[in-house]
């Protein structure tokens, strides 16, 4: 194994790696121990890197309105996410993105909901980190191997 390779025993805190463990299949990891599996489109049991950005959108959407929706329907809701993707087939890429909270607010009064609805919509506008990245169009830049 290559001197640079991170692995959970050596990773410095907040690292972030994938790991290639067979032909177009790839492990995701963290610092902490979690791992992820990465494939193509078909493999069983594994992501593509699409449905992980759209799955990571929706669930910082979730993470981020979690406790306002909780302290007005109580910590023990039932919600969803659910996150849908165009794809420009052409340019190989996502043209937009749409997320759909799903929760039950009707033992809300109306104005209540109302308030919390748009609380909500500012509320991933301004906290959530993914949706925030993608829409800003942050660039990446590919450090590629010297020798």
């Amino acid at each position: 194994m290559p001197q640079e390779f991170l692995t959970p025993e050596t990773a410095p805190a907040d690292a972030l790696w994938v790991e290639r463990v067979g032909p177009r299949e790839y492990v995701g990891h963290n610092d902490r121990g979690a791992t992820v599996k990465f494939a193509g489109a078909g493999v069983e049991g594994a992501w593509t890197p699409g449905e992980l950005l759209k799955v990571a959108a929706a669930a910082c959407s979730g993470l981020v309105t979690d406790r306002a929706i909780a302290r007005r329907v109580g910590d023990d809701y039932q919600g969803q996410v659910q996150v849908s993707g165009v794809k420009h087939q052409e340019e190989n890429r996502y043209e937009s993105l749409e997320e759909k909270i799903v929760v039950d607010l009707s033992t809300l009064e109306p104005e209540a909901r109302e308030r919390l609805l748009g609380l909500l919509e500012r509320t991933v506008d301004s906290q959530c980190t993914v949706g925030r990245t993608i829409e800003a169009g942050a660039p990446i830049t590919l450090v590629l191997p010297e020798d």
